[in-house]
């Protein structure tokens, strides 16, 4: 058959000559009638083995940078104690911090200190505290801190500025907050705190140290790493932080948020077990059911705000709370029922 040559042969001519010597093959492509050039330049064995060379020497140093500054989320040596890395909108925290008055519902003002006295919890935990009363806003900056360490190992140093704490809790960089988030930090630093949850005991500080750089603002805060028996399965809760921000500066608002959405399936609790759990600084029950029914409306409301469901009903000293449970909730139910099904030796 014939060769037709188009005129792309005129473009082929002067790309040859720009080439220089870089040799060249002629290929003749019959079903398209089209003289293509080759390359007949292939790369050498010692090209070859410096690419290989450079590509190993990279590899090598991203898995020292990985090895001195893992991604957040990734594995962690089997040595290595982490938090369980629950999603951005929520904040983790154990139930028996949520189930007592440690963070209590407080009035402003000077607050008592505390040695070594049992605090109000549910039955089956114990706490024992020493420190100055702890309100939900010392809360949150806990909350942030643990937040903020999630993605690393426990024991490790947390570096993070004033700006990134506040900007967790939702609050703007100004003097005020600045101070007070120092403030708070202290007293986090300065207690001891003894929670028997399940099998555990945890003795120590609810912050190991905490160091600031007072120009740029940089926190450097330790936890310590047996904090995490505290978070074993089942034992600990994720805040909506959007429900709890909603509240924000409405104490028994947020300690009843915690309480209840630690709960899958709340069970009736009388209106005087309330006030002794929350820590309320109340000296008349009556004084204290109405604005526990006003905190219970402002619970509601932030909840249908932010998608999630909670109603309640109190008749005589009961209070009823119906809440739609979190998927993990609901996990725990489906096990707890199958468990209940099985029979005993």
């Amino acid at each position: 058959m014939g060769i037709t040559i188009h005129d792309r042969s005129t473009a082929l001519k002067r790309r040859r000559q720009g080439a220089g010597n870089t040799p060249q093959r002629l290929t003749i492509n019959h079903d398209r009638g089209v003289i293509m050039a080759k390359d007949n330049h292939t790369p050498r064995a010692s090209d070859l083995i410096a690419r290989i060379a450079e590509i190993q020497a990279r590899a090598s140093q991203r898995a020292e940078r990985e090895k001195r500054d893992p991604l957040p989320g990734a594995p962690l040596p089997k040595n290595v104690v982490q938090l369980p890395l629950w999603p951005e909108p929520v904040r983790g925290i154990p139930n028996s911090i949520l189930r007592s008055a440690l963070f209590g519902a407080i009035r402003k003002g000077r607050r008592r200190y505390l040695k070594a006295e049992q605090i109000a919890a549910v039955d089956g935990i114990e706490i024992r505290y020493t420190g100055e009363r702890l309100d939900q806003g010392d809360l949150d900056v806990w909350l942030a801190v643990l937040h903020a360490m999630r993605c690393q190992d426990l024991g490790s140093l947390c570096r993070v500025t004033s700006y990134a704490l506040l900007k967790l809790m939702g609050k703007t960089d100004t003097g005020g907050n600045r101070a007070t988030l120092h403030e708070r930090i202290m007293r986090l630093r300065a207690n001891a705190v003894e929670v028997r949850q399940g099998r555990y005991t945890y003795i120590g500080g609810l912050i190991a140290w905490a160091a600031k750089d007072e120009v740029t603002q940089e926190w450097v805060i330790e936890l310590d790493p047996c904090l995490r028996a505290l978070f074993a399965p089942d034992q600990f809760t994720q805040l909506q932080w959007a429900v709890r921000h909603e509240l924000d500066g409405h104490q028994l608002a947020q300690w009843l948020h915690g309480f209840y959405s630690s709960h899958a399936k709340p069970h009736p609790i009388k209106i005087e077990t309330l006030h002794r759990l929350c820590g309320s600084d109340a000296t008349l029950m009556s004084d204290f059911a109405k604005t526990l029914r006003k905190a219970l409306d402002a619970v509601v409301a932030a909840s249908a705000k932010h998608g999630e469901q909670i109603s309640y009903e109190i008749h005589g000293d009961l209070v009823h709370v119906t809440k739609r449970p979190s998927r993990s909730q609901q996990r725990h139910l489906v096990k707890k029922a199958i468990q209940s099904r099985r029979p005993r030796a």
